[in-house]
């Protein structure tokens, strides 16, 4: 179908004669377009067929871009879709003209549209931004470091100076060619940057010394030989020159290291096992001197055309077609604004690098005094045990281990197998830490010490095991797609729903875990209640039936139960020897009952404490998600998100089934669409997916990939037709009944059990105080990093503009902090924390239980600074009474 003709009046910004057929299509853009680009004939009419199609779905598009801003990005999609793809995509972009970025929007306009992007194309796309982003964050890494290490040319140009423009193109080019053939993943941001370390290295020690900067200069100058000389490269055999840089001397590598805060032995790794093989590979291993340009350019370029992507050449000449908002890419921190007369300084900005750097160093730190081995004490309860587990357990460490090793090598690259391990490793010493916080939380908690039947438990030791390996490996990089939560399950060969339940119990009992590691688990949880425990094989289906045949029809826990809040949070012990444990019976094996009976024999069955915690889990996330879609569509008829709320449970709840290999969010679409179309509503399912889209953590899979039956899959809209309405049909209709169903009651949303403790605390109705955590430097009590350091302004901030006036204000503020909800702080015995200190003035005891006496040294403190400022304000009014008035003008406005 042709597209409409403009408005009257207006110039139409795609003129052209839209005819059907590959060869016949007569539009000169397109045509020239294609021309340039080699498309071949099945690519144009697929093309050209997809242009027409966005055209008549949105006919705005016609007077929002241009034709070459529609043209490109259609044959985009229809060569990918055919994988047919003769251009690269900065071929594509240099033909229309526009930037990555700007690229990237566009094919997001067209998605709104059309809405039926294919998935190989959605990960195209996905791949192209993560490539894109990560090698601004590296280029603008290396621009710095560059920059430190190699002196700028001065005005009267020297033989060394004109060697600086060369290094840097050609030490750029070397990296961006390493990085091609020695990743399999570029996107992984650390080792990318420990890889550039390498290259600079290189570099450094064939540059001339008197172009580099300290402490590079003393390094090369301290090296017996600035590499090898040309008498002994002669005589040398490739294989004896290609193994020269194992043995070489590391004070530059060291020195780049404590320069950029990064730990040497990963560095060195990837040195000897990568980068060497690179060199070698390359044919540079033995040169004289720098590389040239364009003999490292020319490899470069045969690489780029293999891969069809992004020329990162580019980033040398700046080019715009490149470019990326830098300010994005920076986290900038204000201290608090005094009064709002002055501008806050800005604390210098932390990049993706250095963030990920400082994370890397954070997770070091926590784990520095740990072993590789059970500690001590673990050993003692072990010993305590009916059985003890010590040998099971490091033998299954180091089984595992091996796997991984294997593995991540399988995911990452050969080379790095070793890299794999080192970080393996890291996970079993946190796996051992977190292990003894528990044991001596269950021990204070139950009173016991024999652990048998949970230390002898498999699945339990697998589980905590691939807990603290993921925390490692997402500390080192989240969003790595081959390794990226859930691959450790499959390598670890554990279900989703068994790992659920160690989460909690293993954030609780690491109290030194960073925000960004307890955020990463909380968002693993929350994939293992939308879909990953949903799969057909998941154990959570048996134990669901087996539940309900033991308790009749209704699920064990109903919406009811959910109103309240539970007083006694289960461990991981819990849930693992649920339900056939009793809370004291934890510790033995073999338990004794009174009057000679069995151990089972007295005792009613238990229900399950796991799939009561999973569904109450389960419950709030799907309402607080369905909230948030309802405030955004349903806002002028809010009565609405507690009915579908009741048809959205019920589902969960009686029809569990359809969730089998489903999301949550899937059901949640479903019923609200159903609810409005029973309440004669116009909502559309576009417009649901289109809203759907802005909430966190959302994929395009989840409405356009759809299991409809076994083998099928198809779009929400079809699974809402054929498998959700024919399932619920009686029960959407009782909604449009003069009698409507009961309602099912709203979830209590409790406070996230996973929230940071030292997370900003704003204070509500119209106050103007904010209570936020100190940004400290290096704690060593606690191993946590902070990004800065103290100033002498900013130890302690006051305010100047008004005095500091009664006791009452100050317990004014105390009332409004208090009646705040504030993140509860993670204890590792699982214990209620203490009621937070309050400022007192009455020389009362404190609520925690802690004396002050009436002349406390707080007490004495504020009486000091009163007096303080009473001398200050009367020498200012004998000097200048005009500054009395200002102040008081001031406090009038405030």
């Amino acid at each position: 179908m042709p597209p409409k003709s403009p408005r009257r009046g207006a110039p139409s910004r795609h003129q052209g004669e839209l005819q059907p057929g590959g060869d016949e299509i007569g539009d000169p853009d397109f045509v020239a377009l294609c021309e340039k680009l080699k498309v071949s004939s099945p690519v144009r009419l697929q093309a050209w067929q997809t242009y027409e199609k966005m055209l008549s779905s949105d006919v705005t598009l016609r007077d929002t871009l241009t034709k070459i801003e529609t043209l490109g990005p259609c044959l985009f999609i229809a060569s990918v879709d055919s994988d047919d793809m003769t251009f690269t995509f900065t071929d594509l972009l240099q033909a229309m003209g526009i930037s990555v970025i700007k690229f990237f929007w566009l094919l997001d306009q067209i998605d709104v549209n059309m809405d039926n992007l294919s998935t190989k194309v959605d990960n195209a796309v996905s791949k192209l931004k993560k490539k894109h982003k990560t090698t601004c964050h590296l280029y603008q890494k290396f621009q710095r470091t560059y920059e430190n290490i190699f002196i700028e040319p001065t005005s009267n140009r020297t033989a060394a100076d004109s060697n600086k423009p060369h290094i840097l193109e050609s030490s750029w080019v070397t990296f961006i060619l390493a990085k091609g053939k020695v990743l399999q993943m570029e996107d992984d941001l650390v080792i990318s940057f420990q890889l550039l370390l390498c290259v600079l290295e290189y570099f450094i020690k064939r540059s001339p010394s008197d172009v580099l900067k300290e402490p590079y200069k003393s390094a090369v100058n301290g090296l017996s030989v600035n590499g090898p000389t040309r008498v002994s490269r002669r005589g040398q055999h490739r294989n004896t020159c290609t193994s020269q840089p194992s043995e070489m001397d590391s004070r530059v590598i060291e020195a780049l290291c404590k320069a950029n805060e990064c730990p040497v032995d990963e560095v060195k790794n990837v040195y000897v096992s990568s980068f060497v093989d690179f060199l070698d590979s390359a044919g540079i291993s033995c040169i004289d001197g720098l590389p040239k340009v364009d003999v490292i350019s020319q490899q470069y370029e045969e690489l780029y055309q293999r891969n069809k992507d992004i020329d990162e050449r580019l980033f040398l000449e700046s080019d715009n077609i490149v470019k990326d908002d830098v300010r994005e890419s920076l986290e900038q921190e204000r201290t608090p604004r005094k009064n709002n007369l002055e501008e806050a300084p800005l604390i210098p900005p932390q990049t993706p690098v250095r963030a990920a750097l400082n994370t890397i160093n954070q997770l070091m730190m926590i784990l520095h005094s740990s072993s590789d081995e059970p500690s001590e004490n673990l050993n003692s309860y072990f010993e305590k045990c009916t059985l003890n587990p010590r040998t099971a357990i490091t033998e299954r460490v180091e089984r595992l281990g091996l796997v991984f090793k294997e593995r991540f090598a399988d995911a990452v690259g050969q080379a790095f197998a070793e890299i794999g391990y080192q970080r393996y490793m890291l996970g079993v010493r946190l796996h051992y830490r977190v292990m003894e916080s528990m044991l001596k939380s269950e021990q204070e908690r139950l009173s016991v010490q024999n652990f048998s039947r949970l230390l002898n438990n498999d699945t339990f030791h697998r589980c905590l095991l691939a807990c603290a390996v993921e925390v490692v490996v997402a500390t080192y990089g989240r969003n790595l797609l081959p390794i990226s939560f859930p691959w450790i399950l499959r390598v670890f060969e554990q279900r989703a729903f068994d790992f659920f339940k160690v989460i909690e119990s293993f954030i609780k009992a690491e109290p030194s875990l960073t925000k960004d590691m307890i955020k990463h688990l909380e968002r693993c949880e929350h994939m293992i209640m939308e879909c990953l425990a949903w799969q057909s094989n998941s154990p959570l289906f048996d134990l669901i039936r087996q539940t309900r045949d033991r308790e009749g029809a209704d699920h064990p826990e109903t919406a009811s139960a959910f109103q309240q809040p539970s007083q006694n949070n289960p461990t991981a012990a819990d849930l693992y020897l649920s339900p056939s444990r009793n809370l004291q019976q934890c510790a033995a094996p073999n338990v004794h009952i009174a009057n000679g009976q069995g151990p089972h024999a007295s005792q009613p069955q238990q229900r399950s404490t796991s799939l009561s915690v999973f569904y109450k889990k389960v419950y709030r996330l799907a309402y607080l998600r369905l909230k948030i879609l309802c405030n955004s569509l349903l806002s002028d008829h809010p009565e609405f998100e507690q009915i579908i709320w009741t048809l959205f449970q019920h589902t969960l709840q009686h029809e569990y089934e359809l969730m089998k290999d489903r999301h949550l969010d899937q059901i949640m679409m479903c019923s609200m669409y159903g609810i409005c179309k029973a309440k004669n509503i116009d909502l559309r399912f576009k417009t649901i997916v289109t809203a759907y889209k802005q909430l966190t953590n959302t994929n395009q899979e989840t409405f356009k990939h759809v299991l409809i039956r076994e083998g099928q899959h198809d779009s929400i809209i079809v699974f809402y037709n054929l498998v959700f309405m024919q399932k619920l049909k009686s029960n959407i209709l009782q909604f449009a009944s003069p009698r409507p169903p009961t309602l099912s009651p709203i979830p209590q949303i409790p406070r996230s059990p996973y929230r940071f403790p030292n997370s900003p605390l704003k204070i509500p109705v119209g106050s103007n105080i904010t209570v936020s955590p100190l940004r400290s430097p290096y704690k060593s009590s606690d191993a946590l990093l902070s990004p800065t350091k103290l100033t002498p302004k900013t130890r302690i901030l006051v305010s100047i503009g008004e005095s500091f006036g009664a006791s009452e204000k100050f317990q004014r503020i105390n009332q409004m902090v208090s009646s705040t909800e504030r993140p509860i702080k993670r204890h590792a015995d699982g214990t209620a924390p203490k009621p937070l200190k309050k400022l007192r003035f009455d020389g009362h005891d404190e609520p925690d239980g802690s004396k002050t006496t009436s002349e406390s040294k707080f007490q004495q403190k504020l009486e000091e600074m009163k007096s303080t400022r009473t001398r200050i304000q009367r020498q200012k009014s004998e000097e200048s009474p005009d500054s009395m008035k200002t102040e008081d003008s001031i406090k009038k406005e405030d």
